[in-house]
Formats: C-alpha cells, structure tokens, sequence
C-alpha cells in the first residue's frame, strides 16, 4: 500500500533536453571499493523502471539509528511514509553516446545516503553531465554495505568465486560516545569521504579507458557504452552539509577537479590548514536558516583575490531544502520538522541548481547556455540574498581579517 501523499508528492523529474537513466556500481566487493549511484543521459526509456527512492530497508534503520529512534517503530513509519516513493528515471536504461560529457562527483551529507539527492542528481544529468552520487562507507551515511565472503561455505564452495559465496554486510550510522571529542572523528570521515570521491573519479576514468567493469551487484547495464563519453578536463565535486566539506577537502587532494559547488556546507570537520590549499573556484549556496557566525567566517576564509569563491543564500530556506525529503513530505509535517522551508521546495532547488550550472559553465568551460543563468551567482534574484543573511559580529570581522 503507498503513502497517502504520493499522489501529490514526487521528485521532480529533470528539466533538461536529455532523458535520465540511472544504475549502481559497486566495484570491488569490500569495504574499500568504490559505491556509486550514476545517473547519466540515456536513449529515449520504453519499457524501463524506475527505482525505489529507499533502496533497502536497512536504509530505514540506518535513518532511524541517526534520529535516535526505535528502529523496529520507524521502519514501519518511514516505510508508510516514503516507502512507495520513485525516482524519476529510467533503471539501467542504456547509456546515450553524444559529444563528451563533463563528469560531476556528488557527496551527501550526514546521515544521507546515495539515492536521497536525486533531484539535484537528476536535473544535472538532464543538462548533459555525468553524475557520480557516492555512497560513503565512512560511519557517516545512515546506512551503507558491502559484500563479505559466508563463513559457512563447503570445501568445494571456497574453490569458485560466486555470487552465491557473498553475503551483505551492512555499516549503519556510528553515534558519538559520551564524552567522545567529535572533531577528531569529523576530520577522519572528511578524509575519507575525499579518497571515496577520489576513488569513484579513478574507476570513472578507468571506464572511459575502456577497461573492463565487474559489478559487485551484478547489475545488466553495458559499461562498455561509456568508453569515451567523458571529457575529464571538465570535472567538479559537489555535496550538501558534511558533502560541502568533503568537496573542500576533495579540491585539496585532487587536481582533476576543476571547482566545487558546497551546498549548506558545514565546515566543522575540515583542518584549518586546508584553507590556504585550496586553489580552485568554489561556489558556496547556503539556506537561510542553518547556518551561523563561526561556520560562515570558515567559508569567508576562502576569499581570494585570485581565485572565484562565490556565496549566496536562498531565502526561506532551510538546510533540508536540499535532499529529496523537501519533495516528499507534506506540509505541516514538513515545517514541523524542518524538511520544508517557506520557500517552494521546487523554486529553492531550482535557484540552486541554476546557479550551479552557470558556475560549471564558468570553471568548466561549457559550449552551453547555463551563462543565462549568471547573474544568479551574484545573489541577482528576489529569492536570493547576495553572500549570507547571517550577522557576523565586530570581534568576528576582525576574525575574518586576520
């Protein structure tokens, strides 16, 4: 039985001239690999599905152990709720080949995971990009897995490499212990979250090589359509909240990436001396109710007289305006929990990803029309506040001057 809001709730579908498909890669069975959610421009879909939103119902646990929730009552409500949810593309549709596609990496935040950003993912790939949506395997994300050898296998079992010699293995959301310092484990999972996002440009990279692919998920999707459909000179990282940190520390380790876009982006988990090595363009776009003086004097400590770093706020929204729950909740229940701002989830997402692909146009240089979108970048919309609403006091301009 589906939620009884899901006649009127849906992720919008993408509004760009190519259709969208989508697949999983999970290359590598362990921990280590690499885990994705690809969306991409497809062939025209006949006959294709379109995925669940919730992929598993692990996600639900792994959701409800972030909230602090009874797992056993939440699976039930978020499945109520969300359960018959589906995302507006077309499931292992075939890749479309065309001119060169520029490549994007996208992070989620805490306690998010691949599939809860496919709006933004979406409209991306409709214009003609590449989306990589990482799944990050840091403790970070609600819920996450991979693939272990069974324990109790036959002799004659542990001579094959099967499919049927695997089992699950799931990594839920890791809470701080009492007492426990946050900012040591914050950096740690930064770091990692960088490598992963790292890791998923090298397999993308390997892929439009033409080297084989083995999915661990033993998904029907011809990888082989991908040789030579990226034009990897032109590829960015994004992400939300702990996603907007990780494309700092992204930028920092990788010189493959030619800017970022920081959605919402909380600073707290990055290293004050990442700040003077970052030496890319980075668009920071912030909702106006989360964040504050101390996380907004980090991100000015980006300025550069060289360099672009550009900030603006979209008004009435909230930090959830971002994720596709901002879509799929209803009103009162919505504000209530702050899933939903005062602004329309359709026209904050929309500011958003407009100004995002005018600064892809800008730092990647796209032969595309996104420039019409420019004067985004500058704050220049009634829903738009040019740099932050937040008000930093006299001690902290002084701060920010140092």
């Amino acid at each position: 039985m589906g939620s009884i809001w899901s006649t009127s709730l849906r992720i919008p579908p993408g509004k760009g001239p190519n259709h969208v498909g989508c697949t999983d890669l999970m290359m590598d069975h362990t921990a280590q690999g690499a885990f994705f959610r690809l969306y991409y421009p497809c062939e025209t879909p006949t006959g294709y599905e379109m995925p669940g939103w919730i992929p598993n119902k692990e996600y639900f646990n792994g959701l409800a152990d972030f909230l602090k929730l009874n797992r056993c009552l939440s699976e039930r409500i978020f499945n109520y709720l969300y359960g018959s949810f589906t995302i507006p593309t077309a499931w292992n549709a075939p890749f479309k080949p065309a001119d060169k596609y520029p490549l994007i990496i996208f992070s989620h935040g805490l306690g998010a995971f691949r599939t809860l950003y496919s709006a933004i993912c979406i409209e991306i790939a409709s214009r003609g990009f590449i989306v990589a949506a990482v799944e990050h395997r840091d403790e970070s994300s609600s819920a996450t897995f991979y693939f272990k050898e069974k324990s109790n296998r036959t002799e004659q079992e542990q001579l094959v490499i099967s499919p049927n010699n695997f089992e699950e293995e799931w990594i839920y959301y890791r809470t701080l212990k009492q007492g426990e310092p946050e900012f040591p484990l914050r950096n740690k999972q930064v770091q990692q979250r960088a490598n992963e996002c790292i890791k998923a440009l090298n397999l993308l990279t390997n892929i439009n090589a033409g080297e084989p692919v083995t999915n661990a998920l033993q998904l029907q999707f011809d990888w082989s359509r991908l040789k030579g459909s990226m034009d990897l000179c032109k590829t960015a990282v994004m992400g939300h909240s702990f996603g907007g940190a990780t494309v700092i520390e992204s930028l920092c380790k990788e010189p493959k990436f030619k800017c970022g876009v920081a959605l919402d982006a909380w600073m707290f988990p990055l290293d004050d001396e990442v700040y003077a090595r970052v030496n890319k363009p980075i668009m920071f776009i912030n909702s106006e109710k989360f964040q504050w003086a101390g996380n907004i004097i980090k991100m000015k400590k980006l300025d550069s007289p060289t360099i672009q770093r550009k900030m603006i706020t979209i008004r009435g929204s909230v930090h959830q305006s971002f994720p596709d729950f901002t879509f799929l909740t209803g009103n009162w229940i919505g504000k209530l929990l702050k899933l939903k701002g005062e602004i329309d989830p359709e026209v904050a997402l929309d500011l958003s990803n407009k100004t995002s692909l005018a600064f892809l146009q800008r730092h990647l240089v796209l032969e595309k029309d996104f420039n019409q979108w420019d004067p985004l970048i500058d704050g220049k919309d009634d829903n738009l506040i040019a740099g932050t609403n937040v008000h930093l006091p006299p001690s902290m301009e002084m701060e920010e001057h140092d």
